[in-house]
């Protein structure tokens, strides 16, 4: 531990945070005590608690990270195409590539952020509902250009449309990854088939009736 305590508070915090990550992966949040954390990071439970107060401190670092890495595979798909098909399919496969990638990091995108939105001092709060933000504004931009190039309806009103959109994707995302056997077996498609069908039937529901 000498050499450790030499290295920078940053460093440690993103040791533990790493522990806490496999352990939340393996056993769930509610299973993971602070004790397990502490063992798998190789910290005494005291010098534990030295970087972070409780679980849910390293809980808000895990989310940060997660918001951090939806923003970059649906930045990713943004800047590779212009066409509105396309930029969609690609943020819809980058969904499903993060998913297969980071399970945990992704359900914890989806589920609430419990943030003091009258004032927000924790700087891992502020970032990660900056982050959330920016996501927001990618997909914003995603339907004000579909719309201005006529592939998409006019009349979206942004923000119910951009959660209606996470909730039908990250749904359909999740039950493909929880039904992929039922599946393959009742309808005779792979999960990408299904996904695939899915993706477009929620395309079809914002394109341009000119179309």
């Amino acid at each position: 531990m000498g050499r450790r305590k030499k290295e920078p508070r940053s460093v440690h915090r993103k040791v533990i945070a790493a522990a806490a990550s496999r352990l939340f992966q393996e056993k769930g949040v509610p299973a993971t005590s602070m004790d397990d954390i502490a063992k798998e990071a190789g910290y005494s439970k005291a010098t534990l608690y030295v970087y972070f107060s409780n679980k849910e401190e390293i809980v808000a670092i895990l989310a940060l990270e997660s918001m951090r890495k939806l923003y970059h595979y649906i930045s990713e798909a943004m800047e590779q195409e212009t066409d509105t098909r396309k930029r969609y399919d690609l943020i819809c496969q980058g969904l499903v590539k993060y998913q297969e990638e980071f399970p945990f990091y992704f359900n914890m995108a989806l589920k609430e952020i419990n943030i003091n939105f009258e004032s927000i001092e924790d700087p891992e709060e502020a970032e990660t509902y900056r982050v959330g933000e920016d996501i927001n504004e990618k997909i914003k931009e995603f339907l004000q250009d579909g719309i201005s190039c006529g592939a998409l309806r006019e009349g979206l009103e942004p923000l119910p449309t951009i959660f209606a959109f996470w909730g039908s994707v990250s749904g359909l995302i999740q039950l493909a990854a929880n039904k992929e056997i039922y599946i393959k077996r009742a309808m005779g498609f792979s999960k990408l088939q299904f996904l695939s069908f899915g993706f477009d039937l929620l395309y079809r529901s914002i394109v341009s009736v000119k179309l």
